[in-house]
């Protein structure tokens, strides 16, 4: 097995080896992950955080031992708390990173940073965390304030407070517990919405005073009841709601 970690702000994840294909997610600084098959200029990889599988070109990583891999995976959690932060390269050249960018492995990589960051929080910071997103533009794919998608915002969120969370939405409905009614929810609990055919397409994260903030043209929030997200400027309800589910007790 093969293992790598990503040196540079952002890798696109691609569905297939080619650079005109679907991009599924991206693989933030510092993130880890196996390499499981191989083309001609790009790897399959199967990341630490969430086993999520893609295609990256090969240029665009490092290969790293598997001790190093494992010593990452055992240490406590560091991630950049800016919404764009900066490395410093031992010619003292700067490249910036985005938030939630993991600082577990700077010094392995022979590169410093000076920025603030965060380790494991608890439940009461998810809100704080998610208001960091707002107005950040959809991207499908995207994990960053400069692109997201709903599940990837969810992901991040959590993963900023030491939470793990798969990185699609009908994966993340999955995890936790099922509540029954919007009233029994908190904030910081997970919405889950579906389309015509009962196939989970959408996820955000409940606010006080029966609101949500989401992804959906650009990080936003709205009203939410029982029947789903009710966007105000349109007037109607954009999505159907599903279930909700409790992440953290």
């Amino acid at each position: 097995m093969k293992y790598g970690i990503c040196p540079l702000g952002i890798i696109p994840l691609r569905n297939d080896f080619n650079h005109r294909s679907e991009l599924v997610s991206q693989i933030l600084y510092g993130d880890c992950f196996k390499i499981i098959d191989q083309r001609k200029g790009w790897f399959k990889i199967r990341n630490q955080w969430d086993d999520y599988e893609g295609w990256i070109t090969d240029n665009q990583c490092i290969e790293i031992p598997e001790e190093v891999y494992k010593k990452q995976i055992s240490t406590e959690l560091k991630h950049s708390a800016n919404l764009i932060d900066c490395i410093s390269l031992p010619n003292s050249e700067l490249f910036p990173i985005p938030l939630g960018s993991d600082l577990r492995s700077v010094d392995f990589l022979n590169h410093k940073f000076e920025g603030e960051f965060t380790t494991t929080m608890d439940k009461e910071q998810l809100i704080k965390t998610a208001l960091a997103y707002l107005h950040a533009p959809y991207l499908w794919g995207g994990k960053t304030p400069l692109g997201i998608d709903c599940s990837g915002f969810t992901q991040m969120v959590y993963k900023l407070n030491g939470i793990a969370l798969k990185r699609d939405a009908s994966q993340q409905a999955k995890q936790g517990t099922t509540l029954s009614f919007v009233e029994e929810s908190e904030p910081g609990d997970l919405a889950f919405f579906d389309n015509k055919e009962g196939n989970i397409i959408h996820v955000g994260i409940l606010l006080q005073g029966h609101r949500i903030i989401h992804a959906h043209g650009k990080v936003r929030i709205d009203s939410i009841d029982q029947t789903g997200i009710y966007n105000k400027e349109n007037q109607s309800h954009s999505h159907k709601l599903r279930m909700i589910k409790k992440i953290v007790p």
